[in-house]
């Protein structure tokens, strides 16, 4: 693994309690980035709109837009599964929102997975033998205690959606519920921010280091917000984004206001390759 943790001479058993259970979560997150149908493994999407005759090259099977559905149609020389089972004839699918492993959709050892976005339909495939998970060796990460910050969660009186770039250079909606504040050193900044279904909150955030030293934008994920509004903002856990381990990811950049003037030295830095 690499990583980079900051010692402290003085520091206690929390202090090294709290950079084991960090070590022990970079390992984890590296073994699922290295999974077969971890992000490593999308080798593309591809958006129907790009084949309205509903052939895609990479994909078999016929594929048109039917209301809120798609409808695969394959014959048997196609080689397409679903739920196991051999396809032949016509199927119904909609957006899957499982494990990537969990999909319907099989080829040999490929998943496909359908996606839609802002009304249009697309088709992952990922691919275990993809050439980037086979070139993977690690997530190069730093840990320092000091990048473990108090924060506040301030919601917004109503939900706002911003405009953003995604990493395939499509402007897209970007939902966001409020904002943690926090302070570095003396100095008050804020993040907006979504809320999950589970009550966490992500963040798309950039900061001095992005494109200098780790990744041009950065995830953050803080646990659910106190009754209070405390939240724990630990940059230590700051994630590269899925475009970052393959191209074909659609993430959003940053909203306006998340460029922190600061540089973060914590968290994933960047992807290392053999």
């Amino acid at each position: 693994m690499s990583t980079d943790a900051q010692h402290n001479p003085q520091e206690g058993q929390e202090d090294r309690d709290a950079r084991q259970d960090w070590q022990s979560w970079h390992e984890e997150r590296v073994v699922a980035v290295a999974a077969p149908y971890g992000p490593l493994s999308l080798a593309g999407t591809h958006w129907l709109s790009d084949y309205p005759e509903g052939r895609i090259p990479a994909v078999p099977g016929h594929w048109r837009e039917d209301g809120d559905e798609l409808v695969l149609t394959a014959t048997p020389a196609d080689g397409l599964t679903v739920d196991g089972k051999p396809l032949t004839g016509d199927i119904r699918l909609g957006p899957d929102r499982g494990p990537i492993d969990s999909s319907r959709l099989e080829l040999g050892g490929r998943r496909l997975v359908v996606l839609r976005r802002e009304g249009l339909w697309a088709v992952r495939d990922f691919d275990p033998d993809f050439p980037a998970r086979q070139a993977f060796r690690t997530i190069e990460a730093t840990y320092d205690a000091r990048w473990t910050l108090p924060g506040t969660f301030r919601p917004y009186a109503a939900d706002r959606t911003v405009r953003v770039e995604n990493a395939d250079g499509v402007e897209r909606g970007l939902g966001l519920a409020g904002e943690i504040a926090f302070e570095v050193d003396g100095t008050a900044h804020t993040l907006q921010v979504a809320v999950e279904p589970d009550g966490s909150l992500w963040a798309v955030f950039a900061d001095a280091t992005s494109g200098n030293g780790s990744y041009r934008f950065r995830f953050l994920r803080p646990a659910a917000p106190a009754e209070d509004g405390s939240v724990n903002v630990d940059f230590n856990r700051a994630l590269l984004p899925p475009c970052a381990f393959a191209d074909h990811f659609i993430c959003p950049f940053p909203p306006p206001g998340n460029t922190l003037t600061t540089a973060v030295a914590a968290g994933e830095r960047n992807r290392i390759d053999a």
